[in-house]
């Protein structure tokens, strides 16, 4: 039997006091790093850096919003031709976590504007287009009418008959415009859907709240709905068959740009088929430290001139690439397309699922040199505005879309830590949590196993990294070994508990 587990191995019992530093949480990780604004072009890297200034919100907020604003513009307008028959589409999907009073609401606000004041252009281009249309269908189908009329009372006339039909078919070839929309909010998963078809394959789903998730997973429906926001992201055919109509979109393109609390990403983690389906691993996370209580009360406004830059050079943007109907094909310099070849390499074995660091969030993972193909796209269209389709992604340009690639990977594995996808980090929670309610000073690794649920620990192995992760965070203490006086079984290892755990609980 192994010695009780308050009572020090007879070895110890003379030993120096232990000494304890203070413990990290599970999870921990080293600081996020800051969204690297200067990536963007100088008009928009100016934007977001004198928005947040005055805002006094992080750069990530404004710059993970700008992005998605980019993508609203470009989207669906424009592919990147990595290799072969390897092309990625320009449009993405971000997802901010701030807590509440954080200012959210403001810094979307600003950044959206533009989109809104393109979008209402848009339609005030075309509605002589609509009415010239709807006079045209009504004279075409009282023309119509009256044909029927006459071929109905003309004995069975053919020449009648004919005149009918192509009457008929007259009014068929009439098309209405659909008034331009860029950007939806909260809508269901059906009315997006009939937008996303009305609109060609492009919509934005921008808001600062995280409705829409609940919204996906069933909030109205009771059933989740998922295929619009996979197959939007993906670019795969969609087809809807509803009982008075049926809606196809051979190449979706639609954007994401949410900002939201912070146990959102907690909830969408434990939502039917989000991320077994893949919707997780679509999106682009950012999770900046707050810092509220820490504002200026006085700071700079947004010089007006900025402010005039992102406004023009956005809505140009919008104004440029909303007539494409095939997308434009963005190539990759010789230049680019080594430096991403030298990213794919660094990428894969980060994959492998025993040693890689990206094995535990492969499905987000393996999608991450595709994302960067997408940020270079949208980077390169933001940077040449009028003529970016005429010229090659260049080098840095590329550069800089690897360096956003690896602040929403750091800021993907603390997402995907706290949604609780790392399994290792799991069993030491629930190891964490038998200690916090026994609160031994010393125990066992045989104790603990015989305690803990075998439906988490099957065998005493699967308790190895648990208490491995536990010791290195500096919860507990692996104790040496007493010397061996006989024959018999090896005793069980022994830690000591930190502190903290041990005392009793307030």
């Amino acid at each position: 039997m192994s010695a009780p587990a308050d009572v020090p191995w007879p070895h110890e019992q003379a030993a120096a006091p232990r000494t304890w530093e203070a413990p990290l949480p599970i999870g921990a990780r080293p600081a996020l790093p800051a969204f690297p604004s200067h990536a963007f072009p100088s008009w928009l890297a100016d934007f977001v850096a004198a928005l947040a200034e005055e805002t006094q919100t992080p750069h990530d907020l404004a710059g993970c919003i700008a992005l998605a604003a980019i993508s609203t513009a470009a989207g669906g307008r424009a592919i990147v031709c990595v290799r072969g028959t390897w092309s990625e589409p320009v449009n993405i999907y971000t997802l901010v976590a701030m807590p509440p009073g954080s200012r959210k609401s403001p810094v979307f606000r600003a950044i959206v504007s533009p989109l809104l004041s393109a979008e209402k252009l848009l339609q005030e281009q075309i509605k002589p287009q609509i009415t010239e249309a709807k006079i045209a269908q009504k004279v075409a189908q009282e023309a119509a009418e009256k044909a029927t009329h006459k071929a109905t009372t003309g004995r069975g006339d053919p020449s009648l008959l004919a005149e009918a039909q192509s009457a008929a078919l007259a009014v068929d070839t009439i098309t209405i415009p659909v008034e331009p929309r860029l950007v939806s909010d909260d809508a269901t998963p059906e009315t997006a859907t009939t937008l996303l078809a009305e609109q060609g394959g492009r919509l934005a789903v921008l808001s600062a709240e995280g409705g829409i998730f609940a919204t996906l997973a069933g909030r109205y429906s009771g059933t989740p709905n998922l295929d619009l926001f996979l197959k939007g992201h993906a670019g795969d055919l969609l087809i809807v068959d509803r009982r008075d109509r049926r809606e196809r979109v051979d190449n979706p393109a639609l954007t994401l740009g949410l900002a939201v609390q912070p146990e959102i990403i907690t909830e969408i983690a434990k939502s039917p088929g989000f991320r077994g389906k893949g919707l997780l691993g679509r999106i682009l996370y950012s999770l900046p430290a707050s810092n509220v209580g820490y504002r200026a009360i006085d700071p700079d406004p947004i010089p007006d001139l900025v402010t005039a830059t992102y406004t023009a050079n956005l809505e140009r943007l919008v104004l440029t690439m909303h007539g494409w109907t095939d997308p434009a094909r963005l190539v990759l310099s010789p230049e680019a397309a080594e430096l991403f070849a030298e990213q794919r390499r660094h990428t894969e074995p980060r994959l492998r699922p025993e040693t890689g660091d990206l094995g535990h969030i492969a499905d987000w993972a393996a999608k991450f040199d595709g994302a960067v193909a997408r940020l270079a796209g949208l980077l390169h269209l933001a940077t040449h505005i009028d003529d970016g389709w005429r010229r090659p992604i260049d080098g840095p340009t590329m550069a800089a879309a690897m360096e956003l690639g690896e602040y929403f990977t750091t800021h993907a594995l603390a997402a995907f830590d706290a949604m609780g996808t790392d399994p290792d980090q799991e069993a030491a929670r629930t190891v964490h949590e038998w200690l916090t309610r026994t609160r031994p000073e010393r125990f066992t690794v045989r104790e603990a196993f015989t305690t803990l649920p075998r439906s988490r620990f099957r065998k005493v192995g699967d308790l190895e990294p648990a208490l491995d992760l536990l010791e290195q965070l500096g919860w507990i203490q692996r104790e040496p070994e007493p010397p061996r006086t006989g024959p018999g079984r090896r005793p069980s290892p022994r830690y000591a508990v930190h502190p903290d755990l041990c005392r009793p609980a307030t």
